[in-house]
């Protein structure tokens, strides 16, 4: 299996980005995401326009895939967005690319384009790295999801109880 296709995997659990919203992964390696989302009317506000928070999960999710990739697992400290035009296309597109790594902090780019070339979102995320329970360097055929799912598979046993 390669990174793209382990990326899908792993991140087919995040229900409400590929499920609810439908994005779809389009590459993914460490530092580094692209992600697409097919507009249709479940994405627009009342006007007909798309609703902010479909941007917000671009950017969110594209930050995700691209700060998770290679370990330890990393959350939004912050993240800031402006927005700079509205889409006049059909499908969205998020890039996002590490611009810095600290020991504990990471920092993120991330733009969102339409399928015509507009410039719509320019997004800044910093991230948290969390504790490893394991060892960060990644042998060939190590799985690079362990410790997310170790991470998820604990916080859904705590929520059954």
């Amino acid at each position: 299996m390669n990174y793209l296709e382990r990326a899908r995997e792993f991140f087919r659990n995040d229900h409400y980005a590929t499920d609810a919203t439908g994005i779809v992964i389009e590459k993914a390696c460490d530092g580094y995401s692209e992600i697409s989302l097919k507009i249709d009317k479940r994405h627009q506000n009342g006007i007909g326009q798309v609703m902010g928070a479909v941007y917000s999960t671009l950017v969110d999710f594209s930050f995700a895939i691209a700060s998770n990739f290679d370990r330890p697992m990393t959350v939004t400290l912050q993240s800031s967005i402006t927005f700079m035009n509205a889409c006049r296309g059909d499908t969205l597109f998020a890039s996002c690319r590490r611009a810095n790594e600290g020991g504990r902090t990471c920092f993120y780019d991330v733009h969102v384009t339409d399928n015509v070339g507009t410039q719509i979102v320019q997004a800044t995320v910093t991230g948290y790295k969390l504790s490893s329970n394991f060892s960060h360097p990644m042998s060939e055929g190590e799985d690079p999801y362990r410790e997310q799912q170790l991470l998820l598979d604990r916080a859904m046993s705590a929520s059954a109880k």
